[in-house]
């Protein structure tokens, strides 16, 4: 599929680029994507919580009342889970939240995600650039000049642009990545995807395997 190629000021250059249709192009698979999503998300997962359980419980361990005789059921000691302030039962412990899919499904969950995006026409393309140094306005105005600025947006650009990326980490909504770090989830939660010409390689070479 071909798409027209703007400048930074929003402005067609009167150029347009190919996008492969092994990876602009396939019919999306919606279980993929589920489970690229469901790993990134896992994987984010700290899994650091804890509750202390019975044996953990700071108290004393004598028998609290005697065995039989008082109508009420049988208590052997003050920490069970039972009473207020005793541990708690199959509380939740550290745990690694996170698991493994294979690469040729990462890589059709991926491929899936930008088919989509393109099937909605919020893919844009622009020319390389860069700015001469790290300034927040500048890429405001560039926001602004793409439609963007009140949008979630995903930018795919190459290793070059370190002052792009300065500009840009201060801003709510706008993420910044590169062509071969692109990750489902990001270009699902991204209303417009916004990819460097440059890049349009580097993505080609690493997904359409």
């Amino acid at each position: 599929m071909k798409v027209a190629v703007v400048d930074i000021n929003g402005k067609n250059t009167g150029r347009s680029v190919e996008l492969s249709d092994a990876i602009f192009g396939i019919e999306p698979n919606k279980h993929a994507i589920y489970l690229d999503v469901k790993q990134y998300l896992a994987n984010k997962r700290q899994g650091t919580h804890k509750s202390k359980e019975r044996a953990e419980i700071s108290g004393s361990t004598r028998k609290i009342k005697k065995q039989k005789g008082t109508g009420t059921a049988r208590a052997g000691s003050i920490k069970s889970p039972v009473f207020r302030g005793g541990g708690r039962v199959f509380g939740p412990r550290p745990r690694n939240y996170s698991f493994k899919l294979n690469k040729s499904l990462k890589r059709l969950a991926r491929q899936s995600a930008l088919s989509l995006k393109a099937k909605e026409e919020n893919i844009v393309v622009v020319e390389n650039f860069d700015f001469e140094a790290p300034k927040t306005k500048s890429f405001v105005n560039v926001l602004k000049s793409l439609g963007i600025e009140n949008k979630k947006s995903l930018f795919v650009l190459d290793e070059s642009n370190k002052n792009v990326y300065l500009s840009s980490r201060n801003l709510k909504g706008v993420n910044i990545v590169n062509g071969s770090k692109i990750a489902t989830y990001e270009v699902l939660n991204a209303n417009k995807v916004v990819l460097s010409e440059s890049c349009l390689e580097e993505i080609e070479s690493n997904f359409s395997k």
